[in-house]
This record gives structure tokens, C-alpha cells and sequence, in this order.
């Protein structure tokens, strides 16, 4: 190959490397927060449903 043809594709390799971190990384972040507000939406229900599930009340 030709020295052109080569820094070419090293050019568009690098170039690319940013597109496949944004593909890969915003997914996950998406997910992430869904899952937390899944999560702390769960336990607030939990909490208001299971009875006597909080001591702070409780005078001993």
C-alpha cells in the first residue's frame, strides 16, 4: 500500500474512535438513570406499603 492509502486509514481510524465511544457510552448512561429512578421509585413504595417498615417513629 501506498503512504497515503495508510495514513488515510489511520486518519479515519482515529476519527472514528470518537463516534464508537458516543455509540457505546450514551446507552449506558440512559440505562443508568432509568434503572435509578426504577429503583428509588420501588423503595418509596415499598416503604409507604410494608407496615411498621420504619423505626424512626418508635419511642423506646
Amino acid at each position: 500500500m501506498s503512504k497515503i492509502a495508510m495514513l488515510s486509514l489511520f486518519v479515519v481510524a482515529l476519527s472514528l474512535q470518537g463516534c464508537v465511544h458516543k455509540i457505546v457510552t450514551v446507552p449506558a448512561k440512559v440505562a443508568y438513570k432509568t434503572t435509578k429512578g426504577v429503583v428509588k421509585g420501588t423503595t418509596k413504595v415499598v416503604k409507604a406499603v410494608v407496615p411498621g417498615g420504619s423505626d424512626k417513629d418508635k419511642n423506646d
